[in-house]
């Protein structure tokens, strides 16, 4: 992305006529394949909503999960990666407020595809960061 990108709002972020475009879909996945957990080891201790994230990025890869649901969280969890946001996440206290909406929203409306499995997963890969 170029310095002149405008950043996307997490009402575009998970807006289905975008996160479902093959070719979006796969530039998500990309970005959240090399971003997701150097961001995760960064700021899982600053962010209350760490296993959320971390759970919906299990469901994302699990081959059970719809495709149409994979396609949206994938784009949440691009959001979530992408270092261009509607609130930096520099700036202490507020800058993970935009993030912790999308991932609030995806979950509100996709919850049922957050299986148990997909959250002692998250629980397990938090710990071992912990350890770390």
């Amino acid at each position: 992305m170029t310095s002149k990108a405008k950043p996307i709002t997490p009402e575009e972020a998970l807006d289905p006529s975008r996160a479902l475009v093959p070719s979006i879909q796969q530039v998500n996945e990309v970005r959240v394949q090399k971003g997701f957990w150097p961001k995760i080891r960064r700021t899982a201790a600053r962010i209350p909503f760490a296993r959320q994230v971390v759970s919906v990025y299990y469901s994302a890869r699990d081959p059970e999960t719809p495709t149409a649901a994979k396609g949206i969280m994938l784009g949440a969890l691009a959001y979530f990666v992408l270092p261009i946001d509607a609130i930096p996440d520099i700036f202490a206290g507020i800058g993970f407020t935009d993030d912790a909406a999308v991932i609030a929203a995806l979950i509100a409306t996709l919850g049922a595809n957050i299986k148990r499995r997909h959250k002692d997963q998250a629980d397990a890969a938090l710990e071992r960061l912990r350890d770390i």
